[in-house]
């Protein structure tokens, strides 16, 4: 099988135990996660073929970090060694009614400062059928983004599926340029993107027409007459209870198809983090695997991520057969022997 590439950041992630809030920490939880990255290693649970191109500082941190992902089967032979400074972030795991909150610790990190030329697009994805993408790659630096356009133009040129969940950070965007100036030139060499109402809005000035009730569905209609090259928008809708009980379901415009698969309920919530990153992941997992079928792809998706929630750390640690488990039904959480 050909593989999955994916490009952007991975990060540090520190978070107290046991839900202490920062303030009461005396111990930190240390693993790795990047919204990018995490998809790659979620596809190599899978048994999908997926690699990873990104740029991490040239010390043991940055090793650590790739040889987290490179342990959970990800090959990680395009990324590069240099600069001096691995980004982290802060999670403080919410309970109940108190939310989860994330301090971020970014600036001026070895991906921030790379240089495009260090990735030779041609070579990275001689291998590959799709590359994948997030908004939160270009929002990071003007290198970072033009590495991510050409990375897209190289793609297109070689026939590679491209995905992206356009996933819009608006205090990321600290470099001089705007999203809404970046964003349409690359999501507009996508075939497949991760988009809600409220992103589109924001980010392309599409807004669902009045009085239409499939809202999504009159946001998915205008974002492909303005971007034709996408074939295919997906969404969770999330009905949030607590930070410890969700309810999701997934969404997926096909071509002028509507699908919406039946809701999950998640109760208790172990760690919602990579959720996004998993829904993706099982889209992609599903799309390559059942024959394209986009109800099947989807119901995979929403499954696994369902099942992220359960799972500490940003990545998705199921095999296939795991979330078609879910898939069948099987949701009481029964011992299995």
């Amino acid at each position: 099988m050909k593989q999955v590439v994916t490009f952007g950041e991975i990060m540090m992630r520190l978070s107290p135990p046991l839900n202490l809030r920062l303030t009461q920490a005396a111990s930190l939880d240390v693993t790795y996660g990047g919204g990018d990255a995490n998809v790659a290693a979620a596809l190599a649970q899978l048994g999908q073929p997926a690699a990873h191109a990104g740029c991490f500082p040239d010390n043991d941190l940055g090793r650590a970090a790739a040889q987290h992902f490179q342990r959970l089967g990800v090959d990680m032979h395009s990324c590069v060694f240099r600069g001096q400074r691995l980004g982290l972030y802060f999670l403080e795991v919410g309970a109940s009614l108190r939310g989860s909150k994330i301090v971020y610790d970014r600036a001026d990190s070895a991906f921030a400062n790379l240089d495009p030329a260090w990735f030779n697009w041609d070579e990275i994805l001689k291998d590959a059928q799709w590359l994948h993408w997030t908004g939160i790659t270009p929002a990071i630096s003007a290198s970072a983004a033009q590495a991510t356009r050409e990375a897209i133009q190289v793609a297109r040129r070689l026939g590679i599926t491209v995905s992206a969940d356009v996933n819009y950070r608006r205090n990321l965007w600290q470099y001089g340029q705007k999203a809404q100036d970046v964003m349409p030139e690359l999501v507009a060499g996508c075939d497949v993107v991760v988009c809600t109402e409220g992103d589109a809005e924001d980010l392309f000035g599409i807004r669902p027409e009045e009085g239409r009730e499939d809202r999504f569905v009159s946001m998915c209609e205008q974002l492909q007459q303005r971007f034709p090259q996408i074939k295919q928008v997906i969404a969770t809708r999330r009905e949030t209870q607590s930070a410890s009980h969700e309810r999701i379901r997934g969404l997926l415009y096909d071509q002028g198809a509507y699908h919406e698969t039946t809701p999950y309920d998640i109760v208790p919530v172990i760690d919602r983090i990579g959720g996004g990153d998993s829904f993706i992941s099982g889209f992609i997992y599903g799309w390559l695997h059942f024959d394209q079928d986009p109800a099947r792809a989807l119901g995979f998706a929403t499954a696994a991520s369902a099942l992220k929630h359960t799972i500490v750390g940003d990545i998705n640690l199921v095999t296939a057969a795991e979330v078609e488990h879910i898939m069948q039904g099987n949701v009481t959480g029964r011992l299995l022997r």
